[in-house]
Parts: C-alpha cells; structure tokens; sequence
C-alpha cells in the first residue's frame, strides 16, 4: 500500500498516484495483478455494461411503466439478469474466470431471443408462440425503444456479450 502524507491544501496525497478506480478496489483487493484495470478488461467490462444495461432496462420497463413481459422475455431475463453477478464479480476479482460460467447463460439467452425475434418477423408460424394472445405482447408501439422493438434489443444484447467473451481474455497471468 502507499504513503499517504497530508499536502499543502489540506487533503492527502499519495507518494504512488493510483487511479480513482484503482484505489477504490485496493480497499477490498490484495491480489496486485488484480488492482489494476488493464486493456484485456475492456470486453469484459463492456459485457457487464451491456447486461447491467440491458437489465436495468427490464426492470424500469416492467417495475415503472408497469408493462408485464411476456414468456419468451420472461426466459430471456432468467438469462440476462445473472450475468450482471456473474460478470461483475469477475471484473471486480480481476480474475478473468466469467467465461465458462456465463457463456451457458449467454448462448441459452441468444438463442430465446433469435427465437423471439423470428414470431417477430413472422419467420416462424404463430401456432408454435408461447405467447398467448390475450398475454403481454411485444409487437406494440409502446415496446419500442429507439425505433427497435424489444426481442431485437435483447438480441443484440447477447450477441454483443457473446463477442466480448469470445475477445476477453480467459485468466491474468
């Protein structure tokens, strides 16, 4: 750990400068390799921006405007929502071990989605959707979200997660 010895203006100065990001994790981390936030954490990092992203966009849209998710959304939150775990513990351990504990979850939600995604282009007959008509739909206006509707988000979602943890590194040496 370093020095820190009081400056002229009153607060403390560290005699080894760390970044705002780098001292915030040494209060909880002793592993070195593990203080620092390096390029090969930039695809993880982006994989748990885009799934704390994509969950707090579910959970606004169905807790505050109050629109009840169908079934295939439904599955795909049981996907999404525990990769924000799953990714930021191995970001924040700096361990780079996510890889074989979300790809699972990460093939499982892109594979609903691409499904989705197909009743939503009609690419797939309405007699094989889970959705009843008389259930949530994601096919009306208010489930769009910047000119998309919502099964290609969560699409691009976990195909982007896919190529982060494809292009992240699988441990420090």
């Amino acid at each position: 750990m370093s020095r820190i010895s009081p400056s002229r203006s009153g607060q403390f100065a560290s005699s080894q400068p760390l970044s705002d990001h780098a001292a915030a994790r040494s209060l909880f981390l002793t592993d070195a390799n593990a203080q620092t936030l390096s390029r090969d954490d930039l695809p993880l990092t982006a994989a748990f921006l885009i799934a704390l992203t994509a969950t707090l966009g579910a959970l606004f849209i169905g807790e505050v405007l109050g629109q009840m998710p169908c079934t295939l959304c439904w599955y795909q939150r049981v996907a999404m929502f525990p990769l924000v775990a799953i990714l930021g513990l191995s970001l924040w351990r700096g361990d780079g071990m996510a890889r074989p504990y979300a790809l699972p979850l990460v093939l499982a939600g892109l594979a609903l989605a691409g499904w989705h995604s197909g009743l939503h282009l009609g690419l797939i007959p309405e007699a094989v959707a889970p959705c009843t008509k008389d259930g949530p739909s994601c096919s009306g206006p208010a489930q769009i979200i910047f000119g998309l509707p919502i099964p290609y988000l969560s699409l691009a979602a976990f195909a982007a997660i896919l190529a982060c943890l494809i292009f992240s590194k699988g441990t420090r040496t």
